[in-house]
């Protein structure tokens, strides 16, 4: 069985497991049926920002920090999808080549499929598979999608926020949207003019912030000289144990749980919503409407009431 030869390690059997989530259908409810029961040991790190902060160069650094502890590492890397094709680029892959050969890391893209929200549909039960195969820690890296689609924040245990310096009042005027998702801040290419303006932005974004529990903590990176992927893998460690220690986390994972039954919920009704549109009942109700004898309000209530 693919779930037992991917719980023994077998990257191949992780490999095909992954492609049948992807493809959806009645093959990935099997896997998230088998996956479910081996679940809930593997922590998701989200990493997201605007197109260009560095999130590939950031995420290959930590994957070399976290090897180096002598750890394994999963990383989802969610690409912009081909309108004609539904195909990933695949460009965050090939800036995490230097990590191809090593059995301990496993990098796969994903794409959005047109999907809003930087996230693949697929991503949930993705990270079910590798959870099921042992996999300690998932990074999951989205599109460079801007500041309104924040699905990451419900995908992921941590989130990290990559910005750049020189964003200045874009910060406050984003505040709103993908800022403040963050429970990581990350000011990524931090030897350019302008990252302690962008620090100040910031914190001032903090100060007016609701009170929380955890105050987003501020840490700067320059990923292309390998400087500060420990501190953002300490300050990862840190805001684990915070939630741990308040039981955060716990309830984090059930409101991602509620969101994806509920996603699972109107996509079942959506399938069966074009089911009811579709054959002769929907032809011949049209032909009513197209005529003017039936309204499409009426029509379509007919349609639903015949479905119960």
């Amino acid at each position: 069985m693919l779930v037992e030869a991917a719980g023994r390690g077998d990257r191949g059997a992780v490999a095909r497991l992954l492609s049948l989530v992807e493809r959806g259908g009645e093959g990935a409810r099997s896997v998230g049926r088998l996956t479910y029961p081996h679940g809930g040991r593997t922590y998701t790190v989200g990493i997201t920002g605007a197109p260009g902060a560095g999130k590939s160069s950031l995420t290959n650094r930590v994957i070399e920090q976290v090897r180096a502890a002598g750890s394994t590492v999963a990383v989802l890397a969610i690409d912009p999808s081909s309108p004609f094709t539904g195909g990933a680029i695949l460009g965050d892959r090939v800036r995490m080549q230097d990590h191809a050969l090593d059995d301990g890391v496993f990098i796969r893209s994903m794409a959005t499929r047109g999907h809003l929200g930087g996230l693949s549909l697929a991503t949930p039960e993705a990270v079910r598979v590798l959870d099921a195969a042992g996999v300690p820690l998932v990074i999951i890296e989205t599109v460079g999608v801007g500041q309104v689609e924040v699905e990451v924040a419900g995908a992921a245990d941590t989130t990290v926020v990559v910005v750049n310096p020189g964003w200045g009042d874009a910060v406050q005027a984003n505040k709103a949207g993908l800022l403040e998702i963050a429970d990581i801040f990350v000011i990524n290419k931090a030897d350019r003019p302008g990252a302690l303006d962008t620090q100040r932005d910031l914190e001032q974004m903090l100060e007016l912030t609701t009170e929380k529990q955890w105050r987003p903590p501020i840490v700067h990176t320059k990923a292309v000289d390998n400087d500060g992927a420990d501190r953002l893998l300490a300050a990862i460690a840190d805001h684990r144990a915070h939630l741990e220690s308040t039981g955060e986390l716990v309830r984090r994972r059930a409101r991602r749980l509620e969101q994806e039954m509920r996603e699972i919920i109107a996509r079942s009704l959506e399938q069966r919503a074009y089911e009811l549109a579709s054959g002769d009942a929907f032809a011949q109700l049209l032909g009513d409407v197209l005529e003017r004898t039936v309204d499409p309000w009426t029509a379509a209530g007919r349609l639903i009431e015949a479905s119960r």
